[in-house]
């Protein structure tokens, strides 16, 4: 709809109906306007009149939607600030005008892990020589860093407040005129009386409040209470044991002397307090909240009883003649003399009930009440390990059918007849692949293990070591036999199976020792058949093992991580020989759930028990998966140790954690060795490999002790041995070997693998030399570590030679039969005969290529060679296919990385590939929801390199700078908008990296103005321009992105103030609102109002706007101030937070309903956190406060019109006013034209024409009264529009020149629309409720000084106002609120305003009881406060 008005006044040469023709028409054509033409035609006078028809033309042609509001250039304010220094330091009430010295501050918090030490070895960072291992490492080893706001708990919204009061549940109970009639007619029948008085009786429980002893429910007891009148007219409350009141009482509270009742439920619940004049208090508790709610309304009644036959009292006397006045003063017959405690203490305790009943005035707006998080921060946590469902696996037992004693002399328990061990890992078919390492358990008794003794391969290997990791590790004969193990799953589901693989000793082929155990007959032979073989076995072939059986299991019932503690492991099914891989045990468990095909596995007779459980936080003794003790590791305690289980997480960014400890381990699993057609051994059939590590081809040179030992031997060995398939020439494997890999690793580490033929024919015939020979060696293969500087992970297929000469990692096949280095005998013709596989899992090497050649780059620049800019580009540019779970594994370092390098590019090219690298890290991070990563990067993790002038910029320049480029028109589109999406994250950078700069390199000590170059100042003003452009241009096309560079744009403005020069600030924040006009969409008003608000809730909102004297020669104190109450050009530029804000509402109170309850909103939000803010708690903290908000006095004003009563007022229209009914109806013509003025006569009866103000249609302003019309032709806009006079309230020279709105119709907004359609309830209250704050907060000499300095018809407004509000605001009693609700709803208790001493009075009453009320008001108003 078209805002385009017609405002006229009275005028002589043309008649009221052509004026309303006029009108009409105008509004017609606005209708069929192709434009929304926002234009104002004003006659004032004849000759204006004849023009009226030019000015229809004007509107109606495609001229300037509304003029823009002149910019107010703010004052310099670091200089003001030094300029009144001396006025600034004599204020009483300085605080509210300086920040504090100790506003903002660096920390440094200790990492904190779960560990007891380190995590990463020692002397680890001395060996690393990879800078991207050393940048690992340091990312591991360093503390975090945060810059630490003191007052960071008042930048938020009013809900965000510390030591903000609860909620409150209840207001007091009151007592009401409206009330009274209606509680007699309900009361009637409970309440007898005694000449007319009240009675009531009933159970309570008595506290007494003034024993020595502290209240406590216990201290409480049950009384039987009766109130009862003496003959007085006095009451009294006696109390009994029981209900037997014809006895002598107990005791008896004298109500006479008694001041007040108010709940107290801090003992006791549906307990009330009552107050004593001697200041001594009774504390009383009923069963019920009812209960207590009676006997309250009953107390309170008989108090203003006594309170009013008092104040009768004093009445009396005082219209008694002169000399019997005398009389009775003299004789001490007076009311002092009659009530003397009471006539002392009245305004006292009136007083102090106020203080102690009354709430704040915001406490009972709705909107206070409501939860609202939506602005609150998301609270950021330091990065830490992070896990899936954790499962505790308990391994209890593995029995089997055949047993006997296995002790020589048959002395001991009956155990299994043979050692068997199990290895325990986790299976997913869903995905189909192996999600965990494998746990190795040994659950053999001991006097079996005893059997393996004399061959343990702790002996092999040359005894004990501890981890390469660990100069500590805790027990290790704890450690030996674990029977404990945690599992981690990141993604539960049903189809995740705990498999358990059962080996024992090789002995032959699998069905040969897997038959003994699947019969069910008498075993006792059997049994001790096999132990006889088991026994030769474990001394000739004791560390050589063989697969046997294997179960399974499922974990979970649901994919929420709920455990199947129900189910059992399966039957032990024989293990086939040619199906041992893993990936035949994915499809082994894909049949897992069907019988028919289960039931043809062969079952071997045993059981295997294991529980499974959750795990609680504070289970003991475990370690982790590199056998780094935890924080409540106890070394002393016989407490069986668990062991971590290492996970193999999906390689998808959504489940990926940044690292943040030190871990580095391989696992070698060897797949396939094809033998069968070789010719270079004669014997190759039980074929076992020995894995080993080392780091050198030399010919003398060791195995590392790095290989994760197996239970029973040592924590580390230097070689491990796959399980054997007898007479299998083309065996396959399934064996996993852990290796704890070096932190630096070169060329020459490698992975070495020896065959073996193993001898199980332990018949006695043959020669005793052959007897003796269990192992012959059948070849060796080689595994490099590192190809092109990154871990070999894939799938390997490598020959196998027959020899291992000297520099055997120097061989290279050259082509046409020439090869470089040592002599080898290929075995088959150098076939690729081995299949190996390796899986990594470290926290400090990188498989991803580009980048690996990232930080290869950048070590070769920093080691000296000279970069190039072109080359470091490439390599950048590169980074964007990194893999994404990579990038978030290694966040930290890439970033810091990054950073570094922005600072020492010497090329703008180079800096805008570094800030578009992180722009795409940043952008991949919220796709996959891990944006708490970032906000932990930034609060914790980031730390500026130190800066030195000469050679390093900071990174707050040069990213300000490149942000700049990016948002160029010019540049690639789909970067600048996902910098505009996510620029939180670095304008976060930027307020750190700001900070760290001032505090590191002390800067803080200095001006404001000398803090940061100009260089920077001009980078920050020139992304600010360009931001602006696509925050109002894309709000469109691109609303997600818009929106969140808006309001990340204002949480930098916002946070500027702490550390820049505050005067530039405010000049962004001009540069800002100078892209936004009226008219612009709602989209528009929205992202305003938001800048606004986050910036007006800086935790130093009010000293930014400096509530104090701005007057010219002496050092004025503020009680001379002269107070602005209007909008001036002075006043904005003075205070200038507060000048914009307001002038924005007013603005926005000229557009459609929605911008407006976004305006008011934020206005009235900010009052809200000024009155709850503890900082100001005191009266003069508040009315200093409210001299800011004096302009919206003036606001209102110039929209007085436009609060209707009879449409919004919660009750109907007041019968008794002479207004009458077809007054009250609005011509059928455009809303938002101003209405006719009436032309009838100032009445007598007050009351009669501000309501006729109020309803918007009736004014009491006529030809009669010259000067207030004079005013009215102002059109009383004056609080919106600035003006350049130096003083808003000139002395009182005459009736015209005494308005505040002198000078005003050529201000600012002097060609904006004033819109007379009217406010909705809402907007009225929320208004109404600012209005309020302000005049209750604000110091009576401010008061008195806008009454004395107002002209006429702006203090009618004003009382108009406060008229309104009695309207809003009345309470209109129990009946009336039961009346207007539906059957269906209860009635519940009103909240109501506190005063719960006096009894209030519910009739709106006559027009000359509203002033005097409201004065009254005003001036007591302090008495709420300090």
């Amino acid at each position: 709809m078209c805002l385009a008005q017609l405002r006229t006044r009275s005028c002589p040469s043309c008649r009221p109906s052509d004026l309303c023709f006029q009108t009409r028409m105008q509004a017609d054509k606005c209708r069929t306007s192709s434009r929304n033409v926002k234009k104002e035609l004003v006659i004032e006078s004849p000759v204006q009149c004849k023009d009226a028809a030019q000015g229809e033309v004007e509107a109606e042609s495609p001229g300037p939607v509304l003029a823009k509001p002149k910019l107010i250039e703010p004052l310099d304010y670091e200089n003001v600030i030094v300029q009144k220094k001396t006025q600034i330091l004599n204020d009483c009430l300085r605080e509210m005008l300086l920040f504090p010295y100790d506003d903002f501050q660096t920390a440094i918090l200790r990492r904190q892990g779960r560990y007891r030490c380190s995590t990463i070895p020692e002397n680890a960072q001395e060996k690393a020589q990879s800078l991207f291992v050393t940048e690992c490492i340091k990312t591991y080893n360093s503390d975090w860093h945060l810059v630490n706001y003191k007052y960071e708990d008042y930048s938020g919204e009013f809900r965000q407040l510390p030591n903000k009061a609860a909620k409150l549940d209840k207001l007091p109970v009151h007592v009401y005129e409206v009330d009274e009639e209606v509680d007699k007619d309900e009361d009637a029948a409970s309440l007898g009386s005694q000449k007319g008085g009240i009675t009531k009786h009933g159970w309570l429980y008595k506290g007494n409040m003034n024993s020595a002893i502290s209240v406590t429910m216990r201290s409480f007891k049950r009384r039987f209470f009766h109130l009862i009148q003496l003959g007085d007219g006095s009451y009294n409350l006696n109390f009994y044991k029981d209900e037997k009141i014809s006895k002598e009482p107990k005791g008896s509270i004298f109500l006479d002397s008694c001041m007040g009742v108010v709940q107290n439920n801090k003992v006791r619940r549906f307990a009330f307090e009552l107050k004593m004049q001697d200041k001594s208090s009774y504390l009383l508790a009923a069963d019920s909240e009812v209960e207590m709610e009676e006997w309250m309304t009953i107390l309170n009644k008989i108090l203003q009883l006594n309170f009013e036959a008092a104040m009768q009292e004093k009445r009396n006397g005082d219209s008694h003649e002169d000399d019997e006045q005398s009389k009775l003063e003299g004789s001490g017959s007076g009311l002092d003399s009659y009530l003397p405690e009471l006539a002392k203490s009245t305004r006292e305790a009136e007083i102090k009930l106020k203080s102690e009943s009354r709430v704040k005035l915001f406490y009972l707006d709705p909107d206070a009440q409501k939860l609202d998080f939506s602005s609150a921060e998301p609270e950021v946590k330091p990065f830490e390990e992070k896990f899936g469902k954790r499962i505790l696996v308990k391994c209890n037992d593995l029995s089997f059918n055949l047993q006997c004693c296995v002790a020589e002399n048959e002395e001991g328990p009956t155990t299994n007849v043979e050692p068997f061990f199990v290895t325990l890992s986790l299976f997913d078919i869903k995905y189909n692949r192996k999600i965990s390492a494998d746990f190795h358990v040994d659950l053999n008794h001991f006097s079996v293990r005893q059997m393996l003794a004399a061959t343990s391969p702790a002996l092999m290997n040359g005894g004990r070591q501890s981890s390469p990791a660990l100069q500590d590790i805790p027990h290790e004969a704890a450690m030996q036999y674990p029977k404990q193990g945690i599992f981690s799953v990141t993604c539960p589901h049903p189809d995740i199976f705990l498999v358990a693989r059962i080996e024992k000793v090789l002995q032959g082929s699998i069905t040969h020792g897997a038959e003994p155990y699947m019969k069910s007959s008498d075993s006792s032979k059997v049994a001790q058949k096999v132990l006889k073989n088991a026994k030769q076995a474990c001394q000739r072939l004791g560390q050589y093992r063989m697969p046997f059986a294997w179960a399974a299991r499922t974990l979970f019932k649901d994919a929420s991580g709920n455990l199947d503690k129900n189910a059992r492991f399966s039957a032990l099914y024989k293990q086939d020989s040619n199906k041992l891989s893993n990936e035949d045990m994915l499809k082994l468990l894909a049949d897992f759930r069907k019988p028919e095909k289960m039931a043809k596995l062969p079952v071997i007779l045993g059981n295997l028990d294991i529980t499974i459980d959750n795990v609680s936080s504070d289970l003991p003794n475990y370690v982790n998966s590199s056998y780094i003790p935890m924080k409540q590791f106890e070394t002393c305690t016989k407490t069986p140790v668990t062991f971590e289980v290492e996970e193999f997480v999906p390689c998808i960014p959504k489940h990926t954690q940044p690292y943040t400890i030190y871990n580095n381990h391989l696992y070698v699993y060897p797949k396939y060795l094809k033998y069968d057609s070789q010719k270079s051994f004669a014997k190759a059939r039980n074929i076992a490999i020995c894995i080993e590590f080392k780091d050198s081809d030399e010919e003398d040179s060791q195995p590392l002790k790095c290989i994760y030992g197996r239970p029973g031997g040592p924590i580390f060995t230097r070689s491990a041995f796959a399980a054997v398939l007898h007479h299998h020439q083309n065996p396959e494997f399934y064996d996993e070997i852990k290796i704890e890999l070096p932190t630096q690793l070169h060329e020459k580490h490698h992975l070495l693998f020896t065959f073996f033929h193993v001898s199980c024919d332990n018949s006695s015939k043959g020669s005793t030399k052959k007897k003796d020979v269990v192992e012959t060696q059948v070849g060796y293969s080689w595994l490099p570590l590192l190809k092109d500087g990154r871990v070999v992970t894939s799938e390997q297929h490598m020959p196998v030679s027959a020899n291992l000469p000297s520099g055997y990692l120097d061989y290279q096949e050259l082509g046409m039969g020439r090869h470089y280095g040592p002599e080898i005998k290929w075995v088959d013709g150098s076939k690729p005969l081995l299949k190996v596989s390796t899986h990594l899992v470290s926290t400090v090497y990188t498989q991803d290529q580009h980048l690996h050649n990232f930080f290869q780059y950048c070590q070769k620049t920093e080691s000296g060679a000279h970069a190039l800019g072109n080359e470091l580009v490439k390599y950048l540019k590169s980074l964007h296919a990194m893999e994404g779970h990579v990038m978030i594994a290694f966040l930290p370092t890439i970033l810091n990385q990054l950073f570094r390098v922005l600072t020492r590019a010497t090329q703008e090219e180079v800096a805008v590939n570094v800030t578009r690298v992180i722009i795409h890290m940043v952008a991949q991070c919220h796709e996959e929801g891990l944006e708490s990563h970032l906000r932990s990067y930034v609060k914790y993790a980031y730390k500026a390199e130190p800066y030195v002038a000469s050679e390093y910029k900071t990174v707050h320049e040069e990213l300000a700078k490149s942000m700049t480029t990016i948002l160029k028109p010019s540049a690639d589109f789909l970067t600048s908008n996902k910098l505009l999406k996510y620029s939180w994250f670095f304008f976060e950078v930027l307020i750190k990296s700001m900070a760290q700069h001032l505090i590191e390199n002390s800067k803080v000590k200095l001006l404001r103005n000398q803090r940061f170059p100009a260089s920077y100042h001009h980078a920050v003003e020139t992304v600010v321009n360009m931001l602006m452009p696509h925050i109002t241009q894309k709000f469109r096309d691109n609303p997600e992105a818009s929106k969140n560079a808006n309001h990340s744009l204002a949480v930098f403005i916002k946070r500027c103030f702490t550390f820049m020069d505050r005067g530039f600030v405010f000049k962004q924040i001009n540069n800002y609102i100078s892209c936004f006009a009226p008219g612009d969409p709602k989209t528009l008003f929205e992202y305003k109002f938001e800048f606004l608000r986050v910036v007006c809730n800086h935790e130093h909102y009010i000293p930014l706007n400096l509530p104090m004297p701005f007057g010219k020669g002496r050092i004025q104190r503020y009680q001379d101030l002269q107070l602005d109450y209007a909008l001036t050009d002075e006043f904005c530029r003075n205070h200038f937070l507060v000048g914009l804000l307001l002038r924005e509402v007013g603005t926005a109170l000229q557009e459609f309903r929605e911008v407006r309850l976004i305006a008011i909103s934020v206005l009235k939000n900010l009052l809200i956190k000024h009155s709850f803010d503890d900082r100001y708690a005191s009266r003069s903290h508040q009315a200093r406060i409210a001299t800011l908000y004096l302009p919206l006095f003036g606001l209102l004003i110039e929209n007085v019109q436009r609060i209707n009563v009879r449409d919004v007022s919660p009750f109907p229209v007041n019968p008794g006013s002479t207004v009458k009914e077809e007054s009250l109806t609005l011509p059928a013509v455009n809303p938002l034209v101003t209405p006719q003025k009436s032309g009838n006569t100032l009445d007598s009866s007050l009351h009669k024409d501000l309501f006729g103000a109020i309803s918007g249609i009736a004014s009491p302003y006529t030809n009669s009264t010259p000067n207030i019309n004079s005013v009215r032709n102002a059109d009383s806009r004056g609080s919106l529009i600035s003006t350049d006079s130096g003083n808003s309230l000139p002395e009182r020279n005459s009736e015209k020149s005494n308005s505040l709105d002198k000078h005003q119709q050529s201000g600012t907004l002097g060609n904006s629309v004033v819109r007379c359609d009217k406010l909705d309830q809402s907007e009225i209250k929320s208004l109404l409720m600012c209005f309020l704050y302000i005049l209750k907060s604000m110091s009576d000499d401010a008061l008195f000084t806008y009454w004395n300095k107002a002209s006429t018809s702006e203090l009618m407004d004003f009382f108009t106002i406060s008229e309104v509000c009695l309207h809003q605001f009345q309470y209109m009693g129990k009946r009336y609120i039961a009346s207007m609700l539906p059957d269906d709803i209860p009635c519940m208790p009103c909240p109501t305003p506190h005063n719960n001493t006096v009894r209030e009075t519910a009739g709106y009453g006559t027009g000359a009881g509203v002033i005097p009320a409201l004065v009254s008001f005003v001036i007591c108003s302090g008495d709420e406060q300090e």
